[in-house]
Parts: C-alpha cells; sequence; structure tokens
C-alpha cells in the first residue's frame, strides 16, 4: 500500500524543487525522508498537470482532522526541539503547523478573547459604515462640482 502524504507537504516540497529555489531532489529527499522517485513523481506530475496536487484522500469527515491536530500538539507537547523536527518528518507536519494549531487550540479554550474580538469586530463594523457614509458624501460633492464646472463651460461656450 502507498503511503499518504498530506497535500501541504506535497505542494511545500514541490515548491523547493522548482524554480526560483530549484533545490536538488536527491538533498529534499534526505531532509524529507521521501523516497527520490516520489519526489521525481510529483514534480512530473505537477509538470505536466495530468494530475492535481490535491488528489489525497479527502477525508469526509472534518473532526477527524481536527482530533488528529489535537492529538499532534498533545504528542509534542514534551518534545524537546529535535524530538519535535524527527516527529514532524516521520508524520509529515511541520513545527510552525504545530505551533500553529496549538496557539488556535489555546485561543478556542479562552473564553475571554471570543468577546474581546466580537467588540472589536462592532468597532470595525461602525468604523467601515462611518468611512462609506463619508465616501457617498464625496462623491455627491464631487459630482455636483462636476456638474457646476460643465455648465460653467457652457455657459462660457454661449
Amino acid at each position: 500500500m502507498a503511503k499518504q502524504y498530506a497535500t501541504e507537504l506535497k505542494e511545500s516540497i514541490i515548491a523547493r524543487l522548482l524554480a526560483p529555489r530549484n533545490e536538488s531532489v536527491p538533498s529534499v529527499s534526505k531532509e524529507t525522508g521521501i523516497p527520490v522517485e516520489t519526489l521525481y513523481t510529483w514534480r512530473i506530475q505537477y509538470r505536466n498537470n495530468k494530475r492535481t496536487l490535491t488528489t489525497e484522500v479527502i477525508r469526509s469527515d472534518r473532526k477527524y482532522e481536527s482530533e488528529e491536530k489535537l492529538m499532534a500538539v498533545i504528542e509534542t507537547a514534551s518534545l524537546s526541539e529535535l524530538e519535535l523536527g524527527e516527529y514532524c518528518r516521520r508524520k509529515g507536519y511541520y513545527p510552525e503547523q504545530i505551533a500553529g494549531w496549538r496557539a488556535s487550540i489555546i485561543q478556542g479554550l479562552s473564553s475571554t478573547p471570543q468577546k474581546a474580538d466580537r467588540e472589536q469586530l462592532q468597532q470595525q463594523g461602525k468604523a467601515i459604515k462611518q468611512l462609506h457614509q463619508e465616501l457617498n458624501r464625496k462623491e455627491k460633492a464631487l459630482a455636483e462640482v462636476a456638474a457646476l464646472l460643465v455648465l460653467g463651460k457652457k455657459v462660457a461656450a454661449l
């Protein structure tokens, strides 16, 4: 059975293999642990556009992805930086992804930022409404000045 890689991982590796970075396939293979043949295949498929990179098995259950992220955060909570790097290579993640997942979990569990976020959104909504009103007022004034200018030119022409 062929090993399935995350679409984000595939796309980031293909980006490394193509211009402007043009990293060598063997060096990327050595760094990521993905076989050289697989990397060549991905690069050829991308260049020929015979299939898209999103042909991974798409899970219909979004909860499973969340559970997978949560498990990754839990499993990496006590790991050192070196162990984290090894874990990420083994699972096909990036340390930055896990850090982002950890931050979103912490933010989701705290109750005060939600209220602050709502208040901030309300303030931004009010500011946007005021800016739209001001823009409409200025557009009307500009249209009036343009009309007066045209009428002035017509009077001068007569």
